[in-house]
């Protein structure tokens, strides 16, 4: 299971926009149109009130981000008991 790194932030979906964009709230207490980068987009699906861990962009991080993993419900759990913000 990874764990936030650097700018990375946990974060959980509000709704699918479509075409592999979800509209997330993160532990940062921004809201942020998400994406599923073309090499992920097969390996996992993501539906409402999944838990993700968000790579913010560069550019416009605030607002823009990248979905690079899924946890499990077994997982929520974890991050819990380590200490980390679950929005």
């Amino acid at each position: 299971m990874p764990l936030p790194q650097n700018t990375e932030v946990i974060g959980t979906v509000i709704k699918g926009l479509g075409a592999s964009n979800f509209s997330v709230a993160c532990s940062d207490d921004h809201e942020r149109v998400c994406t599923i980068p073309g090499r992920l987009k097969r390996r996992f699906w993501v539906k409402e009130n999944d838990l993700v861990l968000v790579k913010p962009w560069v550019v416009q991080s605030e607002v823009r981000g990248d979905i690079v993993w899924r946890y499990s419900i077994m997982d929520k759990d974890s991050l819990k008991n380590k200490g980390y913000k679950i929005p």
